[in-house]
């Protein structure tokens, strides 16, 4: 995301300091309810999903809410982190009116931010079923954006934009590790950040897992969101065949090359043998997202080509998965 992003000014509901609760009901009852020993009182039927969503300023985060908002979730921006428990309560006595809450966490509410931990142990008795969502993008990408809306990082102070990105990473370094989702909005723009989280919470049943199958040139560097990456540059490079050059691997005749290569179709069918290992792995830990990137030089032929075709096993088996060719196009 670049100008039409992010971050630092597109926020019209902005109020210095203050929470500000944007419109989004369900008015269905589609809750995933997770059973506690104690829920302080609240009927156990009516406990809200929640989202927490938290990251980078100028990364995105508005954009992540406003498009939980369009899919009928009840979005609450820069709540203090003690007093989520008390909006999760409110949503629970609503009668089924507020079954998915959403609420923003960032750097604006710094003052409340220690509260965090506490706030989220308070939730796991309660039985609250909850995920967080990160959004992270390169300082290069931060800086950008902050430089073109022309407004001051909320933690440089007296320092420079890129002093007050350090100091946000320090302060974030814990909750992005235990993040349940990380995206990396540096190469987005908003609709393929509104892309992503649509295919992540659109669904009206929150499947067992959750793929994004990522394509990416090696000479643009690696995608940071990346769970696992795998290099097709063992296979033969189209762009030296000029009547391949100008296509990608989209493209039936490019894809045809790819995979008539030595050891494409065995790499394609070990390793999704070996992602379903991994699958497993990751639904007994209770993990619902992962991205997996495939890259090659420059992300336009080979890794395209086996990004579809891998994104295709990944479904047949059950997989709920969105393709992502983050630097096709580039050259």
């Amino acid at each position: 995301m670049t100008e039409h992003e992010t971050g630092p000014g597109d926020r019209a509901e902005q109020q210095a300091g203050g929470a500000t609760a944007r419109a989004g009901v369900r008015q269905d009852n589609g809750a995933q309810v997770k059973t506690g020993k104690d829920n302080g009182g609240v009927p156990e039927a009516g406990i809200p999903e929640l989202v927490i969503i938290s990251g980078m300023s100028g990364a995105g985060r508005s954009t992540a809410a406003k498009c939980l908002e369009d899919l009928g979730w009840f979005v609450v921006d820069n709540l203090p982190p003690a007093l989520i428990p008390t909006m999760v309560e409110l949503g629970a006595r609503s009668q089924g009116n507020v079954a998915r809450i959403a609420v923003v966490v960032d750097v604006r509410g710094r003052r409340f931010f220690d509260n965090l931990r506490e706030s989220l142990a308070d939730l796991d008795a309660r039985g609250v079923t909850r995920r967080t969502v990160f959004l992270e993008s390169s300082d290069d990408a931060l800086v950008r954006r902050f430089e073109s809306v022309r407004r001051p990082h909320p933690l440089q102070g007296d320092g420079r934009i890129v002093d007050g990105i350090a100091a946000e990473r320090e302060l974030l370094r814990e909750l992005r590790g235990d993040a349940d989702l990380v995206i990396d909005t540096s190469g987005l723009n908003v609709h393929e950040l509104r892309a992503k989280m649509h295919a992540q919470f659109a669904g009206e049943e929150e499947p067992e897992l959750r793929a994004t199958v990522m394509s990416f040139g090696f000479k643009y560097g690696l995608p940071v969101d990346a769970d696992l990456v795998v290099d097709m540059r063992f296979l033969p490079n189209p762009h030296w065949i000029p009547e391949l050059r100008p296509f990608t691997g989209l493209n039936e005749e490019v894809a045809s090359y790819v995979f008539n290569q030595p050891g494409a179709k065995e790499f394609l069918d070990r390793y999704a043998e070996l992602l379903r290992l991994v699958a497993a792995g990751y639904r007994r830990e209770g993990k619902r997202y992962v991205t997996i990137a495939v890259g090659c030089t420059g992300g336009k032929h080979r890794s395209v080509a086996m990004s579809e075709k891998l994104a295709a096993r990944l479904a047949a088996e059950g997989v709920e998965t969105v393709v992502v060719h983050r630097d096709m196009g580039r050259e």
